[in-house]
């Protein structure tokens, strides 16, 4: 009696198995438009390297600051069109957030003033070829706006 209530258990938790081990492993069919509707664009479908680094909506300076801290570790090493991307979509947006804060654009003028200059320099190109020709300045002023941001806690806490 006992064996056969061991086989059955090893019968059922086979069963169990192979059924998760065939749902697991099936491979999803590829999502196709309903007839009568078009496949989108493959350029329209996929953003482009500037709009994926595009500064996304407003933010409040102390939480701009802090993804900008984040690349603080970072370099190219890994992957440079990533990280100079990175940097450069953070600036933008405590940029962003520096002009919008209700103490007022006045509040910020060094670091304002810092990404006026990179801004006039990357003409609006976000291209990675135009980030790796200025990175040095890209960079330069990522720590700057740091160094000038931590002798200001009270704007970011």
């Amino acid at each position: 009696m006992i064996h056969k209530k061991s086989v059955q258990g090893t019968v059922l938790a086979t069963a169990i198995l192979a059924a998760l081990a065939v749902s697991c492993s099936t491979t999803p069919e590829p999502v196709r438009p309903a007839s009568g509707t078009n496949a989108p664009d493959g350029a329209a479908a996929t953003p482009s390297p500037d709009e994926a680094y595009a500064p996304s909506t407003d933010e409040k300076v102390r939480d701009a600051f802090a993804t900008l801290q984040a690349t603080l570790n970072d370099s190219c090493a890994k992957d440079c069109g990533y990280f100079l991307g990175r940097v450069n979509k953070e600036l933008q947006e405590l940029d962003r957030a520096m002009k919008n804060d209700p103490k007022g654009p006045g509040h910020f003028p060094e670091p304002i003033q810092k990404m006026t200059e990179l801004n006039k320099t990357l003409g609006g190109d976000a291209s990675f070829e135009n980030l790796k020709k200025h990175q040095k300045q890209l960079l330069a002023t990522r720590d700057f706006i740091n160094t000038w941001m931590q002798d200001h806690p009270d704007d970011y806490r």
